[in-house]
Formats: structure tokens, sequence, C-alpha cells
């Protein structure tokens, strides 16, 4: 099989996964939403603010050194397996060191039992993530798939349950904790034959992954810190009930952005490393990403826009309304944010990940000044208008930093783009004049206005992108 074939195989694959994985995480936010109150989604939201803080530690970038370098070597896997289980082992008892001063901080005594709970991720992740490593590198993205499938389904289901049966919070970490354990056994069982760990540890012979993985990390801590002042800021401010209409707008809107791009993201990358050296090549790919990423995320977060007065209170049901205003304004974020992602796949791919390090770190000075005096002076919607505001320019160096990598872009992104806009912009169109001539609560106009949203772009894509026949051929290669 081709490198190309593996790919799309590949892609339908991850797809499937993400999508079931999106698909429950959606429903599980939808349920609970019903269920719990919006401090309790503040506070699970705290607590992920912790986890994610320490992950960016944990990992030192091995996933994309591994595959970068091709790595076989079971010396040099052994060592980094046993490293990163000692580094997890040690996250854990920091966390419980340090629960007692993020408590003061929040204000929040429920907190203790959320992240003493929380922290023993960090002993489970680990056993396994290596293995899903391996996996990426070799292709074998069904075994991937039916990994995250699991997870997500075994742990959506504890999570509701317990919901339901006066768990509150804490139903969320033991339903996450769940779906990491099941993600770590058949991680373990699908990868053995790629690695079984010997009993070798010698820090000397990944001398080069760790220096791989120094910029990676550095550019995590930036990123997690840029990425997450809002919600820090917002928490410790304004307190965990506003830091949970934040979250669950946020839930909607950018996280499936973060799920759904990685797909074809997460299946380039491997094929990509094997073709560094030609730029060209490299170029051409990443307009085919921007562009797929564009017609795939352009409509979804459009339509989410025009009809977050009529789905929110569908979905969510009282009491989130505060959540519309919000979610408008992420719509936007999301926009951003997913034509940034391909640069992540680029600057791997030509071993320069200093480049992200210096881009968190430049956003991360923009955003942190003005979600404080946004913040300060007008709450939750002055610090999601300063997560806007940062985002787009952090986006704007993003192709300044893309153009220096692969060449000028640019003026065929804009060509690219300018379709999916125009589309976008005719649906929003139509579907204001059908709220304002028949109206925008109930089930039945949710489903019109959604019907006639996607009706509207898939008949311009259709008629101005693709033909039946470039469908019909698209759709023979991934079967």
């Amino acid at each position: 099989m081709s490198n190309t074939q593996k790919a799309m195989n590949g892609g339908k694959w991850i797809t499937v996964s993400t999508v079931i994985a999106t698909l429950f995480q959606f429903i599980q936010v939808a349920v609970l939403a019903r269920v719990l109150a919006p401090s309790d989604f503040g506070i699970v939201s705290v607590s992920n603010l912790i986890l994610a803080f320490f992950q960016v530690f944990a990992n030192l970038g091995f996933a994309n050194s591994i595959i970068y370098k091709q790595e076989s070597d079971r010396n040099v896997l052994s060592t980094l397996y046993y490293l990163n289980l000692l580094v997890g082992f040690v996250i854990f008892i920091v966390i419980h060191l340090c629960s007692p001063s993020i408590i003061a901080f929040y204000h929040e005594p429920k907190l203790a039992q959320v992240l003493n709970l929380s922290s023993y991720y960090f002993v489970i992740v680990y056993f396994g993530q290596i293995y899903m490593f391996l996996l990426e590198k070799e292709l074998r993205f069904k075994s991937v798939a039916i990994i995250d499938i699991t997870g997500s389904v075994l742990g959506t289901a504890v999570t509701v349950t317990l919901a339901y049966s006066g768990y509150h919070e804490l139903s969320l970490i033991i339903g996450s904790l769940v779906s990491q354990t099941t993600r770590s056994l058949l991680q373990i069982a699908f990868g053995l034959q790629f690695f079984i760990p010997k009993l070798y540890f010698n820090i000397r012979t990944i001398k080069e992954h760790l220096r791989f993985g120094l910029y990676n990390m550095g550019d995590g801590f930036l990123g997690y810190v840029q990425s997450n002042t809002d919600n820090i800021f917002l928490g410790g401010m304004l307190g965990v009930k506003m830091l949970g209409y934040y979250t669950v707008a946020y839930q909607l809107c950018v996280f499936p952005i973060m799920k759904l791009n990685p797909i074809i993201l997460q299946v380039a990358y491997p094929i990509l490393a094997r073709m560094k050296e030609n730029t060209s090549e490299l170029r051409k790919s990443y307009l085919k990403i921007l562009d797929f990423i564009s017609y795939c995320n352009l409509p979804l977060l459009a339509g989410l826009f025009i009809t977050a007065d009529t789905v929110v209170p569908l979905i969510y049901g009282p009491g989130w309304e505060k959540s519309i205003e919000l979610i408008r304004i992420f719509v936007f974020v999301g926009i951003f944010i997913c034509l940034s992602h391909p640069l992540y796949t680029v600057a791997f791919t030509k071993g320069k990940p200093g480049l992200l390090f210096y881009l968190n770190l430049g956003t991360l000075i923009v955003k942190i000044p003005l979600v404080y005096l946004f913040g300060t002076y007008w709450g939750v919607m002055g610090i999601a208008v300063a997560f806007l505001l940062t985002t787009f320019l952090n986006m704007i160096v993003n192709f300044g930093m893309v153009n220096y990598l692969i060449g000028d872009f640019f003026s065929e992104f804009l060509k690219n783009i300018a379709k999916p806009v125009t589309f976008c912009l005719i649906m929003v169109a139509i579907i204001s004049v059908y709220k304002m001539l028949v109206g925008f609560s109930g089930p039945v106009n949710a489903f019109a206005e959604i019907a006639i949203g996607g009706a509207i772009y898939a008949v311009l894509t259709l008629a101005y992108k693709l033909s039946f026949d470039q469908i019909k051929a698209y759709r023979q290669g991934l079967l």
C-alpha cells in the first residue's frame, strides 16, 4: 500500500473515531447541563487546567520526536518509557502537594477532592502512551480509532450514570479516569507487537529526543499559558459559575475544532515527515490541508453563529442563556484557530519546533494584559473579546511563519478561501430571513434552520467547488 493510500485509509479511521468521540462529548455535555449546575462545570474546568499544565512537562515532545526520527531502537524506547512513568509519578505527588494553594486561589473547597482524584490520570496515562506514538508512526490508524472509540463510549457511559446518581462534579472526573484506563490498556494490547520494554535505562541514549523536545516542551508551556490565561483569570476573578458558562460556550464552538482538525494533521504528519526536504510538495500539501479545513469548519461555525439562540435552550435547557453571547464570540475564535492549525504540522516536518515556541511567547505577552484589562472592566464578555483579539493576532503571525518555511502561499490561500466564506455569508443571510419571518424557538425551527443552512452550503459547494465525479473518486479512494 502506498503512502497516499495509507494516508487516506488512516484519514478514514481517524475521522470515524474523532467524530464519534466528539459526538459522545457533545452528548455528555448536553445531558449533564440538565443535571449539573454551571459551578460544577467550572470546578471541573479548574481541574482540567491543572492537568493540562502538568501534561506539558510530562511527555517532553516524545510523540513528535519518535515520529520525526522514525525511532525503533529498543534501548532508546525503553528509556523513554521508564522516564515517562517516572515523570508521571512525580507529577502525581506534586499535584497533591500543590492542592491547598490552588484551592486558596479559587476559593472553592470542593476542588480538594476533585484535584486529588484527577491526579491519578498521570499514574494511568503513561503506561500506554508510547505505544500510541508507535502506532501512529507505523500508520496503524485503525487501531488508534478502535482505542479512542472504546474509551469515549465507556467514559461517557460512566460519567452520565454517575451524574444521575448524584456524584455531581466527581462524575466527570471518574468518567475521564475510566476512559483513560481503557485507552491505556488497549494501547498496550495493540502496541506490544512493536515494542516490549526491557530492563534498560540510560539517559545518554535519548539526548537527541530530549534536545528535540526542549523547544517543544517550552512551546507547550507557553501554549498552555496563552491558551488558558482567560480561564485562569476568569475563575480567579469572577468565580467558578462564570467559568462554567464560559466552558460550555467554548466546548460547543472551539472544542470540536480542536478535536476534528487534528484528524487530517495527525494522518498527514507521518507522511509529510518522509518528504521533509521537498518544500514545493509541502507547500502544495499545506494549501490542500488549509482548503479542506476551511470547507469543513467554516459552515459549521457560521451555522452555529446564526442558530445559537435556537440551539442553546434546546440542547442545554434553561439557565444557560448567558452562553449564547459568548458562543457568538467563540465562533470567530474557532475560525482563527482552525486556519492556524496546519502550521504545527509544517513546523515539525521542517524540524523547526522553535518557531512555535516564539509564536506562543509573543501571543502570551499580548494576551495576559488584555485578558486582565478587559476582564476587569467588562467581565466575562471582556475576557472572551481579549481571547478573540489575541487569537486573530496569533493567526497573522502564524501565516508569516508558514511563508518563511514553505514560501509564498497567501495569494493562493485567499483565492481558495473566498468560496467557502461567500457560501457561509449566503447561508447566514437566508437563515436570518427565515428567523425574521417564521421564528427561531423550538425544535421545529431548529431543525429547519439546520436543514436550510446545510442544503444551501451543499448546493453551492456542488455547483462551484466539487463535481459529483470528484466526490465519487474521493469516496472510492477511501473505500
